[in-house]
């Protein structure tokens, strides 16, 4: 069956239709026809060989993606989530060799498949997964009760944006980074205040709360720019692996989404939340999988609000 992946890696034009063998659902797994693949940046680094140590295992091709959407069209045995054949869902997936999202067919645990929200594309449904996953993580690692104050830098993005309404959706009070052209992005995703982006985006944030906030989640990866914004005793979480040196009482935390890999209950939740109106799923762009390499190249241009998506209908 066909897959977009790499043999060599490389810039988006490495990307290329590829070959590879069909596979089927086993005990505690289904299988699904997949129709969308959202690209992400950790996509890119399975492309260009950033992650080539942790691929050395496995040879070529080396397909990316971690989130798809599409249709059940095996379910193996011992499966208790209550996905049957012909369902519409969405999983996130831990690449590993071929075993990316960029195919048109993927086995997946049982436990990282949940129904997509009613309503949406296949498209649509393809851009929560693991960026909503993230963002669940990171407010659970952050532990911040109702009424408390959220930080949250990268706010436009698709993990910011989701941070945002999800934190608003657990009762938090947020303050969110947005360059003029976003500012009403990120208002209308329900941040209560709303700073410039920026290397001074912690004074910035102090200028609203003295004492600092009682949490950030830092999608922008600003680091120790953003730790000043933190309250003495409060919470600090960031992606891409950085953890703060110890100071001030500060709670630091990294999100791994894989962590939440195989939490079908939480994936299902957020799917709820679409539907309910409190998470909004943005697409950017679909392209055809023989134009995988202009959705990467777009997205590595930056300034892209929403996700692009590959159609592997």
């Amino acid at each position: 069956m066909r897959a977009v992946g790499v043999t060599e890696y490389g810039g988006p034009g490495a990307l290329q239709i590829v070959e590879v063998p069909e596979t089927h659902a086993g005990p505690g797994e289904v299988r699904i026809r997949v129709h969308a693949a959202a690209v992400n940046p950790t996509d890119t680094y399975v492309r260009n060989g950033a992650r080539a140590a942790a691929q050395a295992d496995s040879g070529p091709p080396w397909i990316p993606g971690m989130d798809v959407a599409g249709v059940v069209d095996e379910v193996g045995d011992n499966v208790d989530t209550g996905v049957a054949v012909g369902d519409a869902v969405m999983g996130i997936v831990v690449p590993a060799g071929a075993h990316g999202g960029y195919r048109e067919s993927i086995v997946l645990p049982a436990r990282s498949v949940a129904p997509a929200p009613a309503g949406s594309s296949h498209a649509e449904a393809s851009t929560l997964p693991m960026n909503g996953l993230t963002a669940r993580l990171s407010l659970d690692l952050l532990a911040l009760p109702s009424g408390s104050t959220l930080a949250v830098t990268g706010a436009a993005g698709a993990y910011g944006g989701y941070v945002v309404e999800l934190a608003k959706a657990d009762g938090l009070t947020v303050i969110a980074d947005a360059s003029d052209a976003d500012r009403e992005l990120v208002r209308g995703l329900g941040a209560d205040i709303v700073v410039p982006r920026g290397d001074d985006v912690a004074d910035h944030i102090r200028s609203h709360v003295p004492d600092g906030v009682d949490g950030l989640a830092d999608g922008a990866v600003q680091n120790e720019l953003v730790i000043p914004a933190v309250s003495d005793g409060g919470a600090f979480t960031s992606v891409r692996g950085y953890k703060g040196e110890a100071q001030r009482d500060i709670a630091f935390t990294t999100t791994w989404v894989t962590a939440y890999a195989e939490e079908q209950e939480k994936l299902a939740a957020l799917g709820r939340l679409v539907e309910d109106g409190k998470v909004t799923l943005r697409v950017a762009e679909v392209y055809p999988s023989e134009r995988a390499a202009d959705a990467h190249a777009r997205l590595e241009a930056g300034g892209t609000r929403g996700r692009c998506v590959i159609d592997l209908s």
